[in-house]
C-alpha cells in the first residue's frame, strides 16, 4: 500500500525516496515564466543613465552661470551698437573696423567717467582724513561741557592703539586686501570676456545670422531674421534714447551745480546722467543723493535747492521729454519697466537690471505682431465715464444727500409717503378711470 500525506492523496515515489506534492511556489509562476523580463534590465540601465546625465548637466551649468550670464551681457551690447556699426559698414568701412572704432569709443568714455569719479572720492577722503582731528576735538569739547568729564585726545588715541579691536581690524584688513585683489583680477577678466565675445557678436553678425538660419526651414528662418531686427531696434533704440536723455540731464544739473558754486560740477552732472537714466524710476532719485551730500558741505540750504531740482526734473522728465524721445524705441509702461527690472535685479543681480528693460521691450514688440487688435468701441465707461441719463446727476445726488441727512424734515403728501405734495396745488383728487396721471394744476377737470 502506497503511503499517503495528511490530506489523503498518495505520494509520487522517486528513486530518492518520497516526494512531497508538487504545486505553484508562493509568490510567483515555475519554470519560464519566473525569470526577470528581458527589457527590466534595459530600462534600468537606460534610467541610470538619465540620472548621471542629469546629474552631469546640472553640474556642468552651475559652473558655467558665470560664462553664460557674460556671453548674454556681450550678445545685448553687441545689439546695442550693430545700428552704429551697421551704418559705418553701410559708408564702406569694414564691419571690423567699424566695430573696433565703436569699442574705443566707448572704452574712452567709461574710462573718463572711472577716472573722474575716482578722483571725486580719493579728495573727498583725503579731506576727511585730514579734518578728523579737528572733528574729534569737537565731539570731545560737547561731551566735556555737556557731561562735565575731562576727556583728552591724546588718551582716547592711545586707547585705540593699544586696543585689541583695532589689532583684530588691521588683521582683517590684510587679510581683505587680498581678497579685493583677487576680485578685482576677477573683474577684470569678466571684462576682457565680455568684450571679446561682444566684439565678435558685432563684427561676425552677419555670418552668426547665416550659420543659424542655415540649420532652420525658410519659414523658421523669416521669424528669426524678424525677431534679431526687431531686438537690435530695441536694444540699439533704448541705449540710444537714453544715452541723449542723460546727456540733457547732464547739462541740467550741471547748470544748476555751477550757479551755486558746488565743487566738481562737472562730474556730478555725469554722474547724475548716467545714473538716472540706466535705473529706472529710482535711478534719479539715487544719483541725486551724491551731488546732494556734496553741496550739504558747503551750504545745508544747497542741498535743499539741489532736491527740490531733482524733483522737478523728474516730473519734466516723465511728462514732457520721454514720451518724445522713447515713443518710437522703447514705449514701456512705467510700472512694467520697474517691474521687469525688479526681476531681472532678483535673477541675475546688477546684469538683470540693466539688460530687463530691453529684454521685456523686444519681447513685447515681439509677441505684439501676433495679437490680433480690434478697434475700440466709442463707449464713454472706456473713458471712465458714465452714460448720460444711466443715473441722477452731480446736484441730484446732492440734493439726496442732503435730504437724507439725520434731522431732515420731510414733506409728506397724503395718500404718499415718498412724493413731496407740489407748492400750489392743494390736493390731488384721483380722475375717474385714471390713476396715474395726476390733476394739471389750476384746471378743475383732468384733461382727457
Amino acid at each position: 500500500m502506497a503511503p499517503t500525506d495528511e490530506t489523503g492523496q498518495a505520494a509520487q515515489q522517486s528513486p530518492f525516496g518520497t516526494t512531497p506534492p508538487t504545486g505553484p511556489p508562493v509568490g510567483g509562476t515555475a519554470g519560464t515564466n519566473g525569470r526577470m523580463p528581458r527589457w527590466l534590465p534595459r530600462a534600468m540601465v537606460l534610467a541610470l543613465a538619465l540620472v548621471a546625465v542629469f546629474q552631469l548637466g546640472s553640474w556642468a551649468f552651475h559652473q558655467l552661470t558665470g560664462l553664460l550670464i557674460n556671453v548674454l551681457i556681450a550678445f545685448f551690447l553687441a545689439l546695442a551698437i550693430e545700428p552704429a556699426v551697421s551704418w559705418m559698414a553701410s559708408r564702406g568701412m569694414r564691419r571690423g573696423l567699424a566695430t573696433f572704432v565703436v569699442f574705443i569709443g566707448v572704452m574712452i568714455v567709461a574710462a573718463g567717467f572711472v577716472t573722474l569719479l575716482g578722483s571725486i572720492l580719493a579728495d573727498q577722503i583725503i579731506k576727511m582724513i585730514e579734518g578728523f582731528p579737528e572733528y574729534l576735538d569737537s565731539v570731545i569739547n560737547w561731551i566735556n561741557t555737556h557731561f562735565k568729564t575731562d576727556l583728552k585726545r591724546v588718551d582716547i588715541q592711545e586707547g585705540l592703539l593699544r586696543s585689541d579691536w583695532l589689532r583684530n581690524y588691521v588683521q582683517n584688513s590684510a587679510t581683505g586686501v587680498l581678497d579685493v585683489s583677487a576680485q578685482v583680477i576677477g573683474g577684470l577678466f569678466q571684462l576682457l570676456t565680455i568684450a571679446l565675445f561682444s566684439f565678435y557678436f558685432a563684427a561676425d553678425g552677419p555670418r552668426l545670422r547665416r550659420a543659424l538660419c542655415s540649420v532652420l526651414p525658410p519659414a523658421r528662418q523669416a521669424e528669426v531674421l524678424r525677431a534679431w531686427e526687431i531686438a537690435v531696434n530695441k536694444t540699439g533704440g533704448y541705449i540710444y534714447s537714453r544715452g541723449l536723455m542723460a546727456l540733457i540731464s547732464g547739462i541740467a544739473h550741471f547748470v544748476l551745480l555751477q550757479v551755486l558754486d558746488v565743487p566738481y560740477a562737472p562730474v556730478l552732472a555725469v554722474w547724475v546722467g548716467l545714473v538716472s537714466q540706466f535705473i529706472p524710476t529710482i535711478g534719479t532719485y539715487l544719483a541725486g543723493a551724491l551731488p546732494m551730500l556734496i553741496a550739504f558741505t558747503v551750504n545745508p540750504w544747497y542741498a535743499l535747492w539741489v532736491l527740490i531740482f531733482v524733483v522737478i526734473y523728474q516730473q519734466f522728465e516723465n511728462y514732457v521729454l520721454q514720451p518724445k524721445l522713447t515713443s518710437k524705441t522703447v514705449d514701456i509702461h512705467p510700472a512694467v519697466a520697474f517691474g521687469s527690472v525688479i526681476a531681472g535685479t532678483a535673477l541675475l543681480g546688477a546684469v538683470g537690471a540693466l539688460i530687463a528693460i530691453p529684454a521685456i521691450a523686444t519681447l513685447q514688440a515681439f509677441l505684439g505682431a501676433y495679437v490680433k487688435r480690434y478697434d475700440v468701441t466709442d463707449d464713454p465707461r472706456v473713458h471712465g465715464h458714465h452714460r448720460r441719463g444711466e443715473g441722477p446727476g452731480l446736484i441730484t445726488r446732492a440734493r439726496l444727500l442732503w435730504a437724507r441727512r439725520p434731522g431732515a424734515e420731510r414733506p409728506e403728501t397724503p395718500g404718499s409717503g415718498e412724493r413731496p405734495e407740489t407748492p400750489g396745488s392743494g390736493e390731488r383728487p384721483e380722475t375717474p378711470g385714471s390713476g396715474e396721471r395726476p390733476e394739471a394744476p389750476g384746471s378743475g377737470e383732468s384733461p382727457s
